[in-house]
């Protein structure tokens, strides 16, 4: 049975682009700042990064156009395949595999300058346990000295503000639209919520759409924090959006020497 997670993934991969409002131009704008964050803790070109939730190669290929050494693994084989073809049209060499995050070393034993998971992904993980077993399994891919970063949502105040759809992202191609949008159903506690990623898609005015459905933890920094320093992670800090211009808040921590 396939995992529900990776499910959600596949089903998506091939529109994964309709998230965002320009992917291309996503890719282009979060590498500077990534790199410049991965500076800030002293990681230069050609330094080695595993983006171990790497989705369709956003921030995996913006980084090795930045010049550093990345390695990309996802658990969803359709997103990976997804990722293989746009680091060829970005004209990068990017290794892809597919991987559970919270098993790297069977796949990619490291070690790593960096180990990222960026955009949410450690949200999916619903179980404090497998949590830790994620973050675990970022520190044991990292050098000693080495950083693990992971950027989720703000649910401190997401979980406050409970909203219960995104704003429409609207596409024009040749011939067709496409728009996409996001619709969270929140259990009662505000620990979790249900979400359904929708695609419509018109042509000769008509409109046909498809929905994919997950559920996500909304993962408070205090519990992330937590299963950090579980890990044996030091120096935590988080980075906040106005301070790097990343979209999402980062918390970074350093492995011991």
């Amino acid at each position: 049975m396939t995992d529900p997670v990776t499910a959600f993934y596949d089903d998506l991969a091939d529109e994964y682009d309709l998230i965002l409002e320009d992917w291309d131009a996503a890719v282009r704008r979060q590498a500077p700042q990534l790199a410049a964050l991965l500076a800030s803790m002293g990681l230069r070109p050609p330094a080695t990064v595993l983006d171990c939730t790497c989705g369709i190669g956003t921030q995996a290929i913006g980084l090795a156009m930045e010049g550093f050494a990345v390695q990309g693994t996802d658990l969803s084989p359709g997103a990976v395949a997804r990722a293989r073809r746009e680091a060829t049209r970005y004209g990068v060499d990017v290794p892809f595999a597919v991987a559970d995050v919270r098993a790297l070393a069977e796949v990619v034993p490291g070690p790593f300058d960096a180990v990222l998971s960026f955009d949410n992904a450690l949200a999916h993980l619903l179980d404090d346990g497998d949590l830790r077993r994620a973050v675990a399994a970022m520190v044991e891919a990292t050098r000693p000295g080495g950083v693990v970063a992971a950027s989720t949502r703000d649910y401190d105040v997401l979980a406050g503000e409970r909203p219960t759809a995104t704003p429409v992202r609207r596409h024009l191609g040749e011939g067709a639209e496409r728009a996409s949008f996001q619709l969270w159903d929140w259990a009662d506690d505000g620990a979790s919520y249900r979400m359904e990623q929708v695609v419509l898609r018109g042509a000769d005015g008509s409109w046909e759409g498809s929905g994919t459905v997950t559920t996500l933890r909304a993962l408070r920094r205090a519990e992330l924090e937590a299963a950090f320093a579980s890990a044996g992670l030091v120096d935590l800090r988080r980075h906040e959006p106005a301070e790097i211009g990343f979209h999402q808040p980062v918390l970074v921590g350093r492995r011991p020497d």
